[in-house]
């Protein structure tokens, strides 16, 4: 197989650079080149790659059709990470995440059919499961989305499939489920979960819970979306393609268990505040894996307890 040449848009956020990573050591890969506005990633989180011959760094916007189309040239793959994310960010500001979210991707679903790209894995978002009450989550069954975010990101997964249908542009998306791990800023205003929560045991102050703590999620160590990604990008069954996946464990913990885990790494004892539910929450959330197990032979390779002690650690080190 000929070596492919791979872009990583939002190559500078969590998972951007994680994948950048992953794929800087991949003899499948040519060359990796990271496009980024640093507006929501990080460059620390890519400078340590520098200097590696397979390297490439532009600080471009998604939303600039023409400095895409230049980019994105002569390349075979994308896995495109870039948004922005954040359901209280995009209930603050919706014409924001409307435009990074929707107008960038169509940007860059459109170069890739102009620049005839050979496949685009997406990134795709739970969130899209909205107020459907079933548990677990499965593919074909959604409801309706609670926040402007979660408006985004379905309609990423339908310019996705018109553009399938309309241009013959290949695509997979993976609809994550909390990913979590290295390269997660707590310091973030809009910040997820468990760095906040890792960053307040290792200051020893007391985290705050949003509603009674007993809210759960399907938490993904970033290593199974790394997983899923690969899965999606180089897969050789045509029946995989142009499909949208949930990437989790399968797994369900509440806020509550995790906070005891967190006493327990961390051999500390300390309780948790609580404040009030967040707008545009969803309570329950489990997924349903068994379509992206079936079809492109994911299985979690790190699973909830393990990844959060190897965060913690991380955080330890770094925060």
């Amino acid at each position: 197989m000929s070596k492919k040449k791979l872009i990583i848009t939002g190559g500078a956020g969590f998972i951007g650079s994680n994948l950048v990573k992953k794929y800087l050591n991949d003899d499948r890969i040519e060359k990796v080149r990271v496009i980024d506005d640093l507006s929501n990633g990080y460059y620390s989180n890519i400078k340590p790659f520098e200097d590696h011959p397979k390297f490439e760094f532009f600080e471009a916007n998604i939303c600039d059709y023409d400095k895409m189309l230049e980019l994105t040239k002569d390349f075979d793959l994308i896995t495109h990470q870039a948004a922005l994310g954040s359901v209280p960010r995009s209930i603050k500001n919706p014409m924001q995440s409307t435009k990074v979210n929707i107008d960038g991707t169509v940007n860059i679903l459109h170069v890739a059919v102009a620049n005839k790209i050979d496949r685009v894995v997406l990134a795709c978002s739970s969130s899209t499961y909205g107020d459907s009450p079933s548990l677990p989550k499965v593919e074909n069954v959604i409801g309706s989305p609670l926040s402007p975010y979660a408006v985004t990101k379905l309609a990423v997964e339908l310019f996705a499939e018109v553009f399938h249908k309309t241009y013959g542009l290949n695509y997979v998306g993976l609809r994550y489920f909390n990913i979590f791990g290295p390269n997660q800023n707590p310091d973030n205003p809009y910040a997820a979960v468990i760095p906040i929560f890792c960053k307040a045991f290792i200051e020893d102050k007391a985290p705050t819970i949003n509603g009674d703590g007993e809210t759960s999620r399907d938490f993904t160590f970033v290593e199974n979306a790394l997983h899923a990604n690969d899965l999606a990008l180089f897969t050789n069954n045509p029946e995989a393609l142009n499909q949208v996946y949930n990437v989790a464990c399968g797994d369900q913990v509440s806020l509550n268990e995790m906070i005891s885990m967190l006493n327990e790494i961390s051999g500390k004892n300390i309780k948790a505040n609580y404040g009030p539910e967040r707008a545009g929450d969803v309570k329950h959330s489990k997924a349903d894996i068994s379509k992206i197990t079936q079809t492109l032979g994911y299985q979690p390779k790190v699973r909830f307890r393990e990844g959060l002690e190897k965060v913690y650690q991380w955080y330890k080190e770094t925060v």
